[in-house]
């Protein structure tokens, strides 16, 4: 495993990206790459009182708040990973056990990758009419720097909103 699932039961909101980054493998941390907006855009969303480092991400925990990814056992960017590195049971397993309120896929990429969505133009930002159990499922834009022509913070605000 790359990276530690952070969860626990009840969560306000599990967020799950594709897989980790290589500076997020290299670190041993979650959207840990420069200039990723992961922790900025929680702060300044109000999900977190300060933006926090991402050798912190354990103490998203605090915050009612829990990470994962759909391919657990590798590493890099999106167009190089495989079908078969993508483990959609096994991400719907976890969130059944541990039933937060939301999952946020954090980018449509991710999104599509568990919905089996081929297209991701398919798929719109905001809430899904999709859930696991009782768990509602939202879709933000990502927090990669390489998404920034998709950037828009209000949807990550609109999540918040239906948090609270």
């Amino acid at each position: 495993m790359i990276l530690p699932d952070v969860l626990k039961k009840d969560l306000s909101v599990v967020f799950c990206g594709t897989a980790a980054g290589n500076k997020s493998a290299e670190r041993k941390a979650y959207y840990a790459g420069a200039g990723n907006l992961f922790y900025t855009t929680l702060a300044s969303c109000g999900f977190t009182p300060r933006i926090l480092k991402p050798h912190e991400f354990q103490e998203l925990l605090n915050y009612q708040i829990g990470l994962t990814d759909l391919a657990k056992f590798t590493f890099g960017m999106d167009k190089d990973l495989k079908h078969e590195d993508y483990d959609a049971k096994g991400f719907e397993e976890k969130i059944r056990i541990h039933q937060p309120r939301f999952v946020c896929f954090n980018g449509k990429t991710a999104a599509s990758k568990y919905l089996g969505v081929t297209d991701t133009k398919l798929l719109q930002y905001g809430l899904n009419a999709s859930t696991i159990n009782k768990t509602k499922i939202f879709i933000a834009p990502s927090t990669s720097p390489k998404a920034l022509a998709y950037w828009d913070e209000a949807i990550w605000q609109q999540l918040k909103t239906l948090i609270n």
